[in-house]
């Protein structure tokens, strides 16, 4: 029998079930914590990371398991640290990405914090990623087995102390693998379907969430094409993202798409396709996960989005902690508020958010 205790961050899904199962095979002593997140009064049955189906299935499987299992209310602090920064986030002009705070500050914030109270020597999540530990005692992340799953991306804001305390168990796994052990354990979450939504939108599309939250309202404004012609009018800067096709209500005979925001001017650019695709941008915000690359130049490769792939660029650092990306060959959409996470080979080595795209 291990000695050691980890908590499993549970949410009724088949991830987070079957870690806690594998680990409770390899003889840990596990704890099961579910989150009680923020939601909108009245929608607590569509937050897709706690409705009462989902702890109903967590606290089944964790009896199931025989292992303890603790609800942790965390609702007023996801909703100044998360929802408030998603909002503030449009309200700059940006589009941020409320999931990495939400790693940042509550699972590796409260949960992890909540874990070490509870004596527990680890923290593990269903997340598909990988950790190594070099000759050096330094830990590395690394992209999962499962590619088409692999999500190092969310998890570049971990920190050494962090990954000393992390698990993942599914990191070596597919997801084909990681259901069928869903099965063969009779675990009553083997065929429940997963979502990439934002939990507290519950499905829905975040600018009515916007309308009901901002105040006041954003104001309208001039939609203007690249050589300053006025083309109408938009409903306030929040409601638009680039590369945003649909929904401009203008028309100019020729597919036209979101390509610039001027916060300042609060004006809405539009152009072509081609327009949209850029090579060089500024990251600022850095995590470097065992440490700052040792060359001021560097080539790696990059993501600039959760779902996009990795692109190879050149990586400049400056003293301020801010970096240049140049990328091999332009992409589409690259959005300030996201995040550029670096990679070489396997091994992600950190990131940070997307300040300015430059021409």
């Amino acid at each position: 029998m291990n000695n050691k205790t980890v908590v499993v961050g549970m949410s009724g899904g088949v991830d987070s079930s079957v870690a806690a199962a594998l680990l409770q095979r390899q003889g840990y002593q596990v704890i099961g914590v579910m989150m009680n997140l923020w939601s909108e009064s009245g929608k607590e049955k569509v937050n897709r990371c706690c409705t009462p189906d989902s702890m109903r299935l967590a606290k089944r499987v964790a009896s199931l398991l025989d292992i303890p299992f603790y609800t942790l209310d965390v609702r007023d602090q996801f909703f100044s640290q998360i929802v408030h920064y998603f909002m503030e986030g449009y309200k700059k002009g940006i589009t941020p990405n409320p999931c990495i705070q939400c790693n940042r500050q509550i699972r590796w914030g409260a949960l992890l914090n909540f874990a070490l109270s509870l004596g527990a020597d680890y923290l593990a999540t269903g997340h598909y990623a990988r950790k190594v530990t070099d000759e050096h005692g330094i830990f590395h992340l690394l992209r999962a087995k499962d590619q088409s799953k692999d999500q190092s991306y969310v998890l570049h804001i971990l920190t050494q102390s962090d990954l000393a305390k992390t698990i993942f168990p599914l990191g070596e796994f597919t997801k084909a693998e990681v259901r069928q052990w869903a099965f063969e354990l009779n675990l009553p979450v083997a065929q429940r379907s997963e979502s990439q939504d934002l939990c507290f939108l519950g499905g829905e599309d975040y600018r009515p969430f916007l309308r009901r939250y901002l105040d006041p309202p954003p104001p309208p404004g001039p939609i203007i094409d690249v050589n300053g012609n006025h083309l109408g009018k938009h409903n306030g800067l929040p409601f638009y993202t680039l590369g945003q096709r649909k929904g401009l209500g203008i028309s100019t005979g020729k597919p036209t798409y979101v390509i610039a925001k001027d916060v300042e001017k609060n004006t809405l650019i539009v152009g072509s396709k081609d327009q949209t695709r850029k090579k060089v941008f500024k990251v600022g915000h850095l995590n470097w996960i065992s440490d700052i690359p040792s060359s001021h130049t560097n080539n790696v490769s990059v993501k600039v989005r959760y779902l996009s792939p990795l692109i190879d660029a050149r990586l400049q650092i400056f003293e301020n902690g801010i970096c240049q990306v140049e990328l091999s060959e332009p992409y589409w959409d690259i959005t300030p508020g996201q995040f550029a996470v670096f990679y070489q080979g396997e091994y992600c080595l950190g990131g940070g958010m997307i300040l300015q795209v430059l021409s």
